[in-house]
């Protein structure tokens, strides 16, 4: 079952006030000029904070967005997490509004939204029966700019996951030109093959989650080698399992990927409740 939740937010807040009307001037219309954070909402509260900003931040010094006071940032996303219990907050970052052309303002107004939804449904199923994957023929962009980076222009995202409309399948596989595994359309990748973890790097193409960089740490206490490496088709062939990882999933097993199917009890299961019982921890 894939990531489903009803599609309209619950709570919208635009630089403080509540309303859900965006300029349209502003560039994350015009060029997807900005940075997004997607985060679990538990008990009224954001999970793994401190992560998601360490991220924006260093997003919004790599393309040069004046960052938000975070204590502002802090405030507002509490806002609107509380009056959503469990579910998902949407935090948005545009370099604000600006002319035709793509020559960034000088000095940015840099625009914040915050919008609540509600938790999506089918998890538990997800994570206790894992799910079923397939491969994506949209290649993932190469950009080390822009690697790791949570940026608005999502388009490669978007073209991978139209490729399939079975509710059975639940994330696709995405590789760049050259054949190399980035990860999933909304999801980082690790393979198992019996005693390590493998899991492609982000310094060309994809996402740098956070709960990837959570999973790396809790490998490390647990004693379990994590190597970051180039991984291809023969790669996925040959693990034994692998799961997927983004901050609302936490983990997904995976049971199937592309008509193979896996053993679920050959993953390390205690290094997998370890990661979705913090990624489930309110900061």
């Amino acid at each position: 079952m894939g990531l489903l939740a009803d599609t309209e937010p619950i709570h919208i807040l635009i630089d403080g006030q509540l309303h859900d009307q965006l300029p349209v001037l502003d560039r994350a219309i015009h060029y997807g000029d900005g940075l997004f954070e997607t985060i679990r909402i538990v008990g009224g509260r954001p999970c793994q904070w401190q992560r998601h900003i360490d991220r924006l931040l260093l997003g919004a010094e790599r393309l040069g967005i004046p960052l938000p006071d975070i204590d502002l940032l802090a405030a507002e996303s509490a806002a609107v997490s509380g009056q959503q219990g469990t579910g998902v907050l949407k935090l948005i970052l545009s370099r604000g509004p600006g002319g035709r052309g793509y020559a960034p303002p000088i000095p940015a107004k840099t625009r914040r939204l915050m919008l609540s939804y509600p938790a999506p449904s089918g998890q538990e199923d997800n994570r206790r029966a894992g799910v079923s994957v397939r491969y994506c023929q949209t290649p993932a962009s190469i950009n080390p700019v822009l690697a790791g980076l949570k940026h608005l222009n999502r388009l490669d995202s978007v073209l991978a996951r139209a490729e399939w409309d079975d509710p059975k399948i639940a994330e696709g596989l995405m590789f760049d030109v050259t054949g190399a595994l980035v990860g999933g359309t909304m999801s980082n990748v690790f393979l198992w093959d019996g005693q390590r973890l493998l899991t492609p790097p982000v310094d060309r193409a994809g996402i740098a989650g956070t709960v990837r960089g959570l999973t790396l740490e809790l490998a490390t206490r647990l004693g379990i080698a994590c190597l970051v490496t180039r991984l291809d088709r023969e790669a996925l062939d040959q693990a034994c399992g692998l799961f997927l990882t983004n901050s609302l999933i936490g983990v997904w097993p995976v049971r199937e990927l592309a008509g193979r199917r896996f053993d679920l009890r050959r993953l390390p299961r205690e290094l997998i409740d370890r990661i979705e019982q913090a990624a489930s921890l309110p900061d």
